[in-house]
């Protein structure tokens, strides 16, 4: 990948080869490339209040991952803005050890090394600002979660059925297709 310019490149070639899995996902590609492309920075939170965010969807022998978002008091995978010089991808496994204080390993890897896009959600992400987010796979192994002071402090492996029953709308589709 030949610096940002490859980097955007790659992020819109996966996000329009992704198959969505269901309506919302559908909805959410068409969208984020609609918006992506009007985008002079999209990973640059202080850009433009459209910008690309990345999570990680948490999975383990234990079942699925979740947190309590701080400020929305809903149950999402844990993600959150890229820093500069940052892949999606290196972003969402960042994010996961800063919120949750588990240091997992991508479930699988591509030839090239990176991890294959495996959900897309566009949402309101809060002050005004349109999150076009980006989903990996981790593996988070056994490990308890021991978030940090200053994150949400409700975080727990959850059984596949009760994951999918509390997640967030916009996470429950990519954790039904995952379980199956």
């Amino acid at each position: 990948m030949a610096g940002a310019d490859g980097l955007r490149a790659r992020v819109r070639a996966d996000v329009a080869a992704r198959v969505p899995v269901d309506r919302r996902e559908a909805e959410s590609v068409d969208r984020f490339l609609e918006l992506y492309d009007q985008l002079t920075a999209p990973f640059d939170v202080g850009a433009d209040p459209v910008h690309v965010t990345a999570s990680g969807i948490v999975v383990g022998p234990r079942g699925v991952l979740l947190h309590e978002h701080k400020r929305l008091g809903i149950w999402l995978q844990p993600g959150g803005h890229i820093d500069p010089g940052e892949t999606p991808w290196e972003a969402a496994r960042r994010e996961t050890r800063e919120e949750t204080g588990i240091d997992g390993r991508f479930a699988d890897t591509g030839p090239d090394g990176t991890p294959p896009l495996r959900h897309v959600d566009v949402h309101l992400g809060g002050r005004g600002h349109t999150h076009l987010d980006l989903r990996y796979l981790i593996d988070g192994g056994v490990a308890d979660p021991v978030p940090p002071p200053g994150e949400s402090q409700a975080v727990g492996w959850f059984d596949w059925e009760s994951a999918i029953e509390i997640a967030d709308d916009g996470l429950r589709g990519a954790l039904i297709a995952l379980r199956s």
